[in-house]
C-alpha cells in the first residue's frame, strides 16, 4: 500500500470513529438524559446516570481528536486537486473543532453544578437545576456556531471531491447539498423564534444528504482507496 492509500485509510478510519463516537454521545447520552424544557428531570437523569454522562463527554472528546486527524488526512489527499482550497477547507474544519472543544466546557460545567463542592450550598435545588439547563443550552448553541464553519468546510470539501479523479462526483454533490443544509439549519436556529415548529424539516435537510454523503466518502476511503502517486503522475 502506497502513502496516499495509507492516508486514505486513516481518513476513513477517522470518519468512522467520528460517526460512532458522535452518535453515541449525542443520541445515546444527551438525547436520552436531557428532557427539553424540564430542568428538574434533566438534572435528575444526569445525577442518576452520571457515568453515562461522563462517557458521553469522553466520546465527544474522542470525536474532536479524530476530527483533527481527519482534517490533516483530507488536506493531504485533496491538495493535489487545489492546494489553496484544500488548505481553506482544513482551516474551516479546524475552527469547528476548536469551537466544539469550547462547547464541551459547558458539559463539564454540568458536572460541577451537580457535584458536592461546598460553595454550591449557596444555591437551592431549583437554581442548580436551572444552571444545568443553562449549561446544556450553552453547549448546544456553541455547537451550532461551530456547525456554520463546518458547513462552509463541506462546501469546499464537496467541491474538491467533485473535482478529484479519486471519487465519484455524486459524493461531492451530496456533500455540497449537506453543506447548504447545515448552514440553513444553523441560521434558522438562531433567527427563528419558533424554530422548534420546523426542526424536523430542517433536520431532514441536513441529515439525509449529510449522512449519505459523508458515509459514502468514508466507505470509499476505507474500501476503494485513491490513486497512487504513480497513477496520479501517469494521468497528469
Amino acid at each position: 500500500m502506497d502513502a496516499r492509500n495509507r492516508i486514505a485509510k486513516v481518513a476513513g478510519a477517522g470518519y468512522l470513529a467520528i460517526f460512532i463516537s458522535g452518535i453515541f454521545a449525542n443520541f445515546f447520552v444527551l438525547e436520552t438524559l436531557v428532557v427539553a424544557g424540564d430542568a428538574a428531570a434533566t438534572a435528575g437523569n444526569i445525577q442518576d446516570n452520571e457515568w453515562q454522562f461522563r462517557f458521553g463527554i469522553l466520546s465527544f472528546v474522542i470525536m474532536v481528536v479524530f476530527d483533527v486527524v481527519l482534517t490533516w488526512a483530507l488536506y493531504e489527499l485533496l491538495k493535489v486537486v487545489n492546494r489553496n482550497v484544500s488548505l481553506l477547507a482544513a482551516w474551516f474544519r479546524l475552527v469547528n473543532c476548536a469551537i466544539f472543544g469550547v462547547a464541551l466546557y459547558n458539559l463539564f460545567g454540568v458536572l460541577h453544578v451537580l457535584g458536592s463542592s461546598p460553595y454550591l450550598a449557596a444555591l437551592n435545588t431549583s437554581q442548580l437545576q436551572a444552571q444545568v439547563m443553562l449549561f446544556v443550552h450553552a453547549f448546544q448553541s456553541t455547537w451550532l456556531v461551530g456547525l456554520i464553519f463546518f458547513g462552509i468546510h463541506l462546501i469546499f470539501l464537496g467541491y474538491l471531491v467533485f473535482k478529484s479523479s479519486d471519487f465519484p462526483r455524486f459524493i461531492g454533490v451530496l456533500l455540497m447539498i449537506a453543506a447548504i443544509g447545515y448552514l440553513i439549519d444553523s441560521f434558522a436556529n438562531f433567527l427563528l423564534p419558533n424554530y422548534e415548529d420546523y426542526e424536523s424539516i430542517f433536520m431532514m435537510i441536513v441529515v439525509i444528504p449529510g449522512v449519505v454523503g459523508e458515509l459514502s466518502l468514508t466507505f470509499w476511503l476505507l474500501f476503494k482507496g485513491v490513486k497512487t502517486e504513480t497513477e496520479l503522475k501517469a494521468s497528469a
